[in-house]
């Protein structure tokens, strides 16, 4: 196998590698013992290893068996499947555009029964107006540079976000307060964006909670995540957005959401200081 062309999924692909040959070394055996346990070639073995050949999950399974590690091979066949994805550019996603962006996951949100959120920055794409989200976008776009498509991406984001009101999905939404106090856009379209949210409080399927400035925390600020049922995560940053689909991964950001949620309130409390950000818009 060539190395992949982007640099990204070949470094995924070295790390699935170099946990492979770590197994083996662990295991103090030969890459020749390792292949006559599992069946095949000497050869095949160091391509893996090498991250030449990709390995399929029984052969991931072989490995692992091979080197008593039986417990690593959920989450090697995880980081492998992984590498076809490992780890998406927004550069790349919006070469063309926001529009693509927001089209590219509403498959996904689809199929997911249960959304766990955090939000540190800005509103959750889920409960965001137009008018918000025509400033952000239009933001987003200014300083990368990309395609001027904020209305046709913004039309894209409202239809994907039909799955919040369709009562088929569960949401656990996790705000901190600066979320309600950086105003995005003017503040007639902030003061809009908080009545929804306070709107949404209110819905059956949706759980929000909001994390005071000055409550004492157990789990410090977070960059904005997402966990999608018990099966993947989302993580953003300013130049990427991470997929995570190992189960240890998925684990510890399921762990990391339930510290969040305790330092959370919730009801009217959450209520209060929604609508306390809304009071100094109008001040």
């Amino acid at each position: 196998m060539y190395p992949h062309p982007s640099a990204d999924v070949q470094q995924a692909r070295d790390t699935v590698a170099a946990r492979l040959r770590e197994l083996r070394l662990d295991a103090g055996i030969s890459g020749r013992e390792l292949a006559a346990r599992c069946g095949w070639s000497e050869s095949k073995s160091s391509r893996i290893e090498n991250a030449r050949t990709l390995p399929s999950d029984s052969d991931l399974r072989a490995w692992c068996a091979a080197c008593h590690a039986d417990n690593e091979s959920a989450d090697l066949i995880a980081a492998n499947r992984q590498s076809a994805e490992a780890y998406v550019r927004w550069s790349r996603l919006q070469r063309t555009g926001l529009r693509r962006l927001q089209e590219s996951g509403a498959t996904l949100y689809e199929r997911t029964a249960q959304f766990r959120v955090y939000c540190s920055d800005v509103m959750p794409g889920f409960l965001q107006t137009p008018a918000y989200a025509t400033a952000l976008l239009a933001s987003i776009a200014a300083f990368r540079g990309t395609p001027d498509d904020v209305k046709e991406a913004v039309a894209a984001r409202m239809r994907r976000n039909r799955v919040v009101r369709d009562g088929k999905h569960r949401f656990s939404i996790l705000l901190e307060e600066a979320v309600l106090r950086h105003r995005i856009g003017a503040p007639d379209t902030m003061a809009a964006q908080l009545n929804h949210l306070l709107e949404a409080t209110t819905f059956a399927h949706v759980a929000v909670g909001v994390i005071p400035f000055a409550g004492e925390r157990t789990i410090w600020p977070l960059p904005t995540f997402t966990v999608f049922d018990a099966e993947r995560v989302h993580a953003d940053s300013l130049d990427a957005a991470v997929t995570l689909v190992q189960p240890s991964q998925v684990e510890l950001y399921s762990r990391a959401f339930d510290g969040l949620a305790r330092d959370a309130v919730r009801g009217d409390d959450a209520r209060r200081l929604i609508s306390g950000a809304a009071e100094c818009l109008r001040e």
